[in-house]
């Protein structure tokens, strides 16, 4: 999704935007012109504004970041993205209706889930998002550690309230999944794909994962905070030894620097996308999409499980977010959770 979400305004309608939406309508005209210059004449025109007001923009558009070269007789062109993360310097890159409307940006947090937690108990609204620059104690699946170089990944917690019971749970994580892949493919890792249950992979090595957290009571669900760690601008020097063939990241897969506020405004309008999905049309959308997505279904698999060992094929996902693996033996097995390797394809 773009900036630009709308026709050109005239001058009045214009002067009556937010900063926010004045700025992401400009930064949309410069990113439609795929680096060329565009003259300001043009610019005015589109805008239907005075070159004072453009200049305005402009202006602003620089504070927050984006380095915006002016050349005589050509106009103007965007050279470049801001560093930062936070909501000044993603709010015009972020065409959404509920994910990300309220960024709460941190230098340094021992995990972004902790914090998002604090704030939805504290009272936070649905799609209130939690980034931090450095994760001291940042935490993946099982509780494992996650490893997330400031500067290079995107570390971020969404604080969720879905209309659901908690029993359906799960398919707010297959959701978020859908939309991390999305989102990875757009921005230039073409063979992203979902490994179950919601780890994001290329070729077999992990791009992105997600954590979802819930808090109930009974049957009903307080909140969901969602956990998204991706590997933006890493490269192989940046990896652990042991993890050099295990792991990937948008700068790898492109083959050049994907800007990380572009990369989370994406990533955050793809999780608004398939959220309200899934808030309107329930699993089923979700769940075709998912298969498609999958590089788990129609491989052998061996699932480690609390306790034992499963090993079979993967051949389905059920409609309450189950892994259906059908063993030697024929018999089908739903796997609800568990640490999946893939051994081959079928």
């Amino acid at each position: 999704m773009s900036p630009l979400v709308s026709p050109a305004p005239g001058e009045a309608e214009f002067a009556h935007w937010t900063d926010d939406r004045q700025d992401a309508f400009v930064l949309g005209m410069l990113l439609e012109c795929d680096d060329d210059f565009v003259s300001g004449s043009v610019l005015c025109d589109k805008l239907d504004v005075p070159r004072a007001e453009l200049l305005k923009r402009l202006d602003s558009l620089r504070a927050r970041g984006y380095v915006i070269q002016a050349s005589g007789g050509r106009g103007y062109r965007l050279a470049g993205m801001p560093a930062g993360l936070s909501e000044r310097e993603i709010a015009p890159l972020l065409g959404t209706a509920e994910i990300g409307r309220v960024i709460h940006h941190y230098a340094e947090l021992p995990s972004t889930n902790d914090e998002a937690h604090r704030l939805a108990e504290l009272g936070a609204r649905h799609g209130e998002v939690v980034i931090a620059e450095l994760q001291t104690q940042g935490r993946g699946r099982r509780g494992r550690p996650w490893l997330a170089p400031p500067g290079k990944s995107i570390a971020l917690s969404v604080v969720l309230r879905p209309s659901i019971s908690a029993a359906r749970a799960p398919e707010v994580a297959l959701a978020a999944a859908v939309a991390v892949c999305e989102a990875a493919r757009e921005l230039g890792a073409g063979t992203a794909r979902i490994k179950w249950p919601n780890d994001v992979e290329c070729q077999g090595r992990k791009l992105a994962g997600l954590l979802t957290e819930l808090r109930a009571d009974a049957e009903r669900v307080r909140h969901v905070v969602l956990g998204v760690g991706v590997n933006c601008g890493l490269i192989p020097e940046d990896f652990p030894d042991e993890l050099v063939d295990q792991a990937t990241s948008l700068r790898i897969e492109k083959g050049e620097e994907v800007p990380r506020a572009l990369a989370c405004a994406r990533l955050l309008e793809a999780l608004d996308e398939w959220l309200a999905l899934h808030e309107v049309e329930g699993f089923a959308p979700v769940r075709d999409r998912w298969r498609q997505l999958s590089s788990t279904l129609g491989r052998r698999v061996r699932v480690e499980m609390e306790p034992g060992v499963l090993e079979g094929d993967a051949v389905d996902l059920a409609e309450d977010g189950a892994l259906i693996v059908r063993t030697k033996d024929e018999a089908l097995t739903r796997v609800m959770a568990g640490d999946v390797s893939h051994c081959r394809v079928l």
